[in-house]
């Protein structure tokens, strides 16, 4: 089955940004569970007064964020071979917004966490495979973390590949751990050679 789809993760993934989840989780006091499934199950006022939390350390990071080294031009070489991309983030349309117009990045999908759907998930994925008209078989999934592999893994796409520098962190997994965008791009043309 062709390759027509690639659906990214954004924080970690496209951009570089440095989060502190340790402590963001000591903040929040999320007792182990995802943050964002954490928030959503409190009660108001304390919802809203953990969001702000959240959006505060979020819009910090965000600032300082940079483009993943080789990512625009991995960006382009997809956009080339006609193959669709998206984006899939639990951050907020506004700081999706701002990387976007920062980078001058552009995505044929965006789903952020406005949508209700967030990782591990696999909603947001399916989700955008609906939209973007395209079969999980012709789809692969781009991450940074353990959250994008269970997305992926609960959507039925195979076809998982992690930026990450740490390979043995995802040694039990079956996602392919790469440490550099140009090696990811690398991998992406041999498989489209093979489709040929």
């Amino acid at each position: 089955m062709k390759l027509k789809g690639v659906v990214f993760d954004m924080d970690g993934t496209v951009v570089e940004v440095p989060y502190d989840w340790k402590q963001i989780k000591e903040e929040l006091m999320t007792q182990g569970k995802p943050v964002l499934t954490f928030i959503q199950s409190l009660e108001e006022p304390e919802r809203s007064e953990k969001w702000k939390v959240l959006e505060k350390f979020e819009n910090e990071a965000t600032l300082k964020a940079v483009l993943k080294d080789g990512m625009r031009e991995f960006l382009d070489f997809l956009k080339e071979e006609g193959i669709k991309k998206a984006l899939a983030t639990n951050n907020s349309q506004r700081n999706v917004s701002f990387i976007l117009n920062k980078f001058k990045l552009e995505f044929d999908y965006v789903l952020s966490r406005e949508k209700g759907l967030w990782k591990p998930s696999g909603a947001p994925l399916l989700f955008i495979l609906k939209k973007l008209n395209l079969k999980k078989e012709e789809c692969c999934v781009v991450g940074d973390s353990h959250f994008d592999i269970k997305a992926a893994d609960e959507a039925g796409i195979t076809k998982i590949f992690i930026l990450n520098e740490d390979k043995k962190n995802f040694s039990s997994t079956q996602a392919e751990v790469f440490k550099t965008v140009i090696d990811l791009k690398e991998r992406i043309e041999q498989i489209l050679e093979t489709e040929e």
